[in-house]
């Protein structure tokens, strides 16, 4: 008898960024040096501009944005004891319109 799983609990695989990089090196016939090189100048602007307080826009991919998450109390799980927790910035990601019609039709790109 074979059991039907939810997406949710599918098995999910990790690319590197290393494969990223060969990836795009061999869909461009560009070196794997530059194109490591462009990648990580992009993710160091990325993070650099979240890191101002800048929000950053990608149409159809996504937008990051920095969230002040406020102070509050919580509960050290071993002990119960209340534990303050300071109001912190993270980053949240919200996908866009093409990233979330591929992701759910499981496809690589819409064409």
């Amino acid at each position: 008898m074979t059991e039907n799983k939810p997406a949710s609990e599918a098995k999910s695989t990790t690319t590197t960024k290393k494969e990223l990089i060969e990836r795009i090196a061999a869909d461009t016939n560009q070196s794997r040096a530059d194109v490591k090189k462009t990648v990580q100048a992009f993710l160091d602007q990325v993070i650099g501009e979240l890191g101002r307080g800048h929000r950053l826009e990608f149409r159809d991919f996504g937008v990051f944005e920095i969230r002040e998450r406020a102070a509050r109390v919580a509960q050290n799980p071993k002990t119960l004891e209340p534990v303050d927790v300071p109001s912190r910035r993270t980053v949240k990601f919200k996908s866009g319109r093409l990233m979330k019609e591929c992701v759910d039709k499981g496809v690589d790109t819409l064409d």
